[in-house]
């Protein structure tokens, strides 16, 4: 008996990991946020293109770099986490597949996540920087601290990571 509910718990515990199948679906609106963010930012940009000077065009492209990298890691994460926790994707042999899918373990998708958030941060501090005279010193000094705080966490996170496989 004791078999047999040890067995059931289990098969339900295992089985629990569908439940995650929809939040990953859930993370293609995500992907259709972000487009559809990108599209507006380019629309409200193109008419005063000539117009802008080189800081506001260094600006609106570091906007739409943040997106692009922001849309990735949503894209890395989705897909990664269905194949690590979910299922293996089967999109058939002649549709295109990715070179990476299936390669990232629960360790490398941990230091995809961490280098994408730093590369984020290094881009929200480079548009701060840009616009120093109108941010506060203290800001400025919160942003270079919480920046620092996100490099130093992924350094120690993939430092471990490194010594934990040897």
């Amino acid at each position: 008996m004791q078999l047999r509910l040890e067995h059931f718990i289990e098969r339900v515990m295992y089985a629990s990991r569908w439940i995650m199948a929809p939040v990953f679906l859930g993370m293609s609106l995500v992907l259709l946020v972000l487009a559809i963010k990108f599209f507006q930012e380019l629309y409200h940009f193109l008419p005063h293109i000539l117009e802008a000077d080189e800081g506001q065009v260094i600006l609106k492209l570091l906007t739409f770099i943040d997106l692009t990298l922001v849309g990735s890691l949503t894209l890395i994460v989705m897909f990664s986490g269905y194949e690590n926790f979910v299922s293996r994707l089967d999109i058939g042999s002649e549709a295109e597949k990715l070179d990476w899918l299936g390669t990232h373990d629960y360790g490398s998708l941990k230091m995809k996540v961490a280098t994408s958030i730093v590369a984020i941060s290094s881009i929200r501090l480079l548009k701060v920087f840009m616009e120093v005279e109108n941010t506060d010193n203290d800001k400025m000094l919160w942003f270079v601290v919480i920046h620092l705080t996100l490099v130093l966490s992924a350094f120690i996170m993939g430092y471990l990571d490194k010594i934990s496989k040897h």
